[in-house]
């Protein structure tokens, strides 16, 4: 019983060890940034039209198409905008292309162009 015991042990042992524990990913930089054309492609820009702007809180509503970045289908929502400067370039009514990120749990316009 004694050897069942120490052979299923050692027989645990050997299935439960991961078949890249001997280092190789050693050389791997995990905090790599992405390749320029993927950096591209997540910079894209959305088609969006201004609902409202609150100057006052820094928030624009806008209705925007797909946000893909952040997982978003297209919907009107207002969102907290990078800077003042944003805020005040804008309308209700003003046909804009924007980027919008999480950053600290926020959804948040870092990019606003608007069209002409």
């Amino acid at each position: 019983m004694k050897k069942l015991i120490v052979t299923t042990a050692a027989f645990a042992a050997i299935v439960a060890t991961p078949a890249f524990a001997g280092d190789a990913m050693a050389g791997m930089n995990m905090s790599a940034k992405p390749s320029a054309a993927k950096a591209s492609s997540n910079a894209a820009l959305t088609d969006a039209e201004v609902k409202n702007v609150d100057s006052t809180t820094g928030m624009v509503t806008l209705k925007h198409g797909a946000l893909e970045n952040v997982g978003m289908p297209p919907m009107t929502m207002a969102f907290k905008a990078k800077d003042a400067a944003m805020v005040k370039k804008v309308h209700a009514g003003d046909k804009v292309k924007v980027r919008v990120e999480n950053v600290d749990g926020t959804l948040t316009i870092v990019r606003l162009e608007k069209q002409s």
